[in-house]
């Protein structure tokens, strides 16, 4: 279900104050001035890493979610949903990293992908994908540079202290991933409702239903870093979102950071014990 990318903005969607705000901030330009939601710790530990924040990026998409009829009694993927859901994001996704490919970014650090349902249409929602642009110094640059197998800069929700650690450790971002589910958990008989009153027992239609969907989702989310030549998955969560299909529809959302060794050997800082002084 991916969507080819681009580095063209207009093509893309990105409106033209996006466009000439990211041509305003493009180094190399008067200004030098750049926008960053990270932290000030976050953005301290981003350039002791050796990376250098472009700017602020953003990628919107408003989307109308369509409806699909689940049968009753049956557990199953509602897999139109599920499609909605993933396009919506991967359109948010695709715009966020064009703005960073226009800023000449090597990659997007502190990542949020957010949903908002507009009191305008009950069924439209917004995509918003949102993160810092970065570019390395030149001394930090690794053989085969920053980018992804894509050729697109890399993108990753970890905060800037696990970045940093990652880094330092000898490990890269590739891009984070993500896999949907949207589920319909069938609804138990009557007669088994009143079977279960005052029962203390598994309900095996709903356990199978859950770890199904949950299945499905973590699948297609290593399907997307087997794509990106991943060595594994970090920072992964697993969430369980109903939006507004009511108690028997939820998605099931994976989304983690896919991530490659820099260089064979990985030296990793051991822990240290801080304790606070006391008056």
């Amino acid at each position: 279900m991916s969507l080819p990318h681009s580095t063209d903005g207009v093509a893309l969607g990105i409106p033209e104050d996006a466009m000439r705000r990211l041509a305003e901030m493009k180094p190399g330009q008067a200004t030098t001035l750049f926008t960053s939601d990270l932290s000030v710790n976050e953005f301290l530990l981003v350039r002791e890493a050796g990376f250098r924040p472009l700017g602020l990026v953003l990628g919107s998409s408003i989307y109308h979610v369509g409806f699909q009829m689940g049968r009753w009694n049956r557990n199953q993927e509602l897999e139109t949903l599920s499609q909605a859901m993933y396009h919506a994001r991967e359109l948010a996704m695709t715009r966020m990293e064009a703005e960073a490919a226009l800023l000449g970014a090597d990659g997007i650090v502190g990542v949020r992908l957010d949903i908002e349902f507009k009191e305008f249409g009950s069924d439209l929602a917004e995509f918003i994908a949102i993160g810092t642009a970065v570019k390395a110094d030149e001394a930090a640059i690794p053989d085969g540079g920053w980018r992804n197998n894509k050729d697109q800069p890399f993108t990753s929700d970890l905060s800037g202290q696990d970045f940093w650690t990652l880094v330092q450790a000898g490990y890269g971002p590739l891009g984070m991933v993500m896999g949907s589910c949207v589920y319909h958990i069938a609804h138990q008989r009557f007669w088994q409702s009143i079977g279960n009153v005052g029962q203390n027992v598994e309900i095996p239609q709903f356990t199978e239903a859950l770890y199904d969907a949950r299945e499905l989702a973590m699948s297609r989310m290593q399907a997307e870093a087997e794509a990106l030549h991943a060595e594994g998955i970090v920072g992964v969560q697993l969430l369980s979102l109903p939006h507004r299909w009511g108690g028997h529809t939820t998605e099931f959302f994976a989304i983690g950071t896919a991530v490659r060794p820099l260089r064979p050997d990985h030296i990793i800082d051991k822990p240290q014990l801080v304790l606070p002084l006391v008056d």
